[in-house]
């Protein structure tokens, strides 16, 4: 996939699009006409002059399926050489007419082949390739170059249509652009990150562990602000299921996230809209061929409720008594491949406790 950084405002728009499938319909309905000529400018049409079919609207020939890239980055700005991670990793298999769409993740520390660099975890994928030689800032671009030809290879995809980067503070400015989020929470997180006033926890001298007061999320309906939504999404240790749990939390802000959208109006708002983009005017997006405009329009019915999310589980990885990482089931396995080859609803219909209830 030849993939390319654009302008901030359009990769704000992808980002949106990407994270909340509502579609920015209203910017191709909205678009200023040309003036009419009056009677006093220019004659009135013959009358048996039949007046020329508008013509369709950018993106409305693209019909699926697609397969979109969604990553979310640890930047770690506090630390002058630190190389960017993919802390989270998720899939969107929208399946053609663009109607429907199975959301999946994959661990950030998925044991896999990276490209030039042997067998490490997928994580390192970003920062291996991020790195520019001569220089210590990375180039998130050429990250998410490498990212996506790891996990093409890894997945048997070809090739991802489109792909977002983003931090979490813009994902956190996303949320609160948008009013907060309202996250059904299924079990209770604590947080090794935030104070409950949102400030950060005392890293203890030395690292590996911090102090302070934690926020605490219970179960339950709960609207969240931003950094709330962002550290629920974060925490891993303490659940019964580390980073798989972590996952299935991510999935469903995602999801939170686009019904947040539908409702805040932002297909049709271009106020809401502008929000959300001035939000969001430091992430990175790298997108394929065709515009972020084009992807809006094509995605713009892709609802809610018809997005399926997927549980992929797995399991960790020892060598000589260490942690060297995780490996998916052969079921998941299984699921990658059937996603591949077009046909994730058959193989689910068949294995229905891979969808999260």
């Amino acid at each position: 996939m030849r993939t390319r950084p654009i302008l901030w405002t359009a990769a704000a728009a992808v980002v949106v699009l990407l994270l909340t499938g509502a579609g920015i319909a209203w910017s191709l309905r909205g678009e200023k006409q040309p003036d009419r000529p009056t009677a006093s400018s220019s004659p009135s049409p013959s009358p048996s002059a039949s007046p020329s079919p508008p013509p369709p609207s950018p993106g409305a020939d693209i019909t699926g399926p697609l397969d979109l890239l969604l990553i979310g980055v640890d930047t770690r700005v506090s630390i002058p050489d630190w190389q960017p991670h993919s802390d989270a990793i998720m899939l969107l298999h929208v399946e053609s007419g663009l109607r429907s769409g199975y959301l999946y993740s994959l661990p950030r520390d998925l044991r896999v082949d990276i490209p030039g660099f042997g067998r490490h975890k997928i994580t390192e994928a970003m920062s291996n390739g991020a790195k520019v030689p001569g220089t210590d800032k990375p180039d998130p671009a050429r990250g998410y170059e490498l990212l996506a030809r790891t996990i093409s290879a890894y997945t048997g995809i070809k090739k991802f249509d489109a792909g977002a980067v983003l931090t979490f503070g813009g994902l956190s400015r996303l949320t609160d652009a948008l009013g907060g989020v309202t996250l059904t929470i299924d079990r209770k997180v604590t947080s090794i990150h935030k104070q409950p006033d949102g400030s950060n926890r005392t890293l203890v001298p030395g690292g590996g562990d911090y102090t302070g007061p934690q926020a605490t999320y219970l179960p339950g309906t709960r609207k969240l602000v931003g950094w709330q939504a962002i550290d629920y999404a974060r925490q891993r240790y303490g659940l019964p299921n580390g980073d798989y749990d972590r996952q299935r939390h991510q999935r469903q802000l995602v999801r939170a996230l686009l019904d947040q959208a539908s409702r805040a109006g932002l297909a049709t708002d271009p106020t809401t809209l502008q929000r959300v983009i001035t939000a969001l005017g430091d992430s990175v997006l790298l997108s394929g061929d065709r515009t972020p405009l084009e992807y809006a329009y094509a995605l713009r019915d892709l609802a809610p409720a018809n997005l399926t999310l997927v549980d992929l589980p797995g399991r960790s990885v020892f060598s000589n008594g260490g942690y060297i990482g995780e490996q998916l089931d052969p079921l998941a396995r299984d699921f990658l491949k059937a996603v591949a080859a077009g046909r994730p609803a058959p193989f689910l219909a068949k294995h229905p406790d891979l969808i999260n209830k």
